[in-house]
């Protein structure tokens, strides 16, 4: 159920929409379309980050604000160096990532989609 609130990741389950009245709300639907996709959206589905697709815009959204946290130098819980840009490590990205459940463990994938949206590899 994740969701970005002017550009901040939450969960909408967790939520009233009347706490957020003038804030602008983007679901997965405001960050691309069919034949508009993000990048990260064409990452998910050339590395088959989705299974059974039920997850796959909380992932989606949750990535979307994950990758402008770390552009941000914002650290996590795992982040080894709190002066600079946090790598995009596996490990950062399972840490920041880990509200986002997947039943159909498409986990690897989703990390690998995230990391070429991002313009990194393996």
């Amino acid at each position: 159920c994740t969701v970005m609130v002017n550009g901040r990741r939450i969960n909408a389950c967790l939520t009233l929409a009347c706490m957020h009245d003038g804030d602008e709300v983007t679901t997965i639907e405001g960050i691309g379309a069919p034949g508009n996709l993000s990048p990260l959206q064409e990452a998910f589905v050339s590395e088959d980050g989705f299974q059974c697709g039920y997850c796959t815009p909380g992932q989606i959204c949750s990535a979307t604000a994950m990758l402008e946290e770390i552009a941000e130098g914002w650290p996590s819980h795992v982040t080894d160096d709190l002066s600079g840009k946090p790598a995009l490590t596996t490990e950062e990205i399972a840490e920041r990532m880990s509200g986002n459940l997947c039943r159909c463990s498409a986990y690897p994938n989703i990390v690998e989609a995230i990391r070429k949206a991002a313009g990194e590899s393996a």
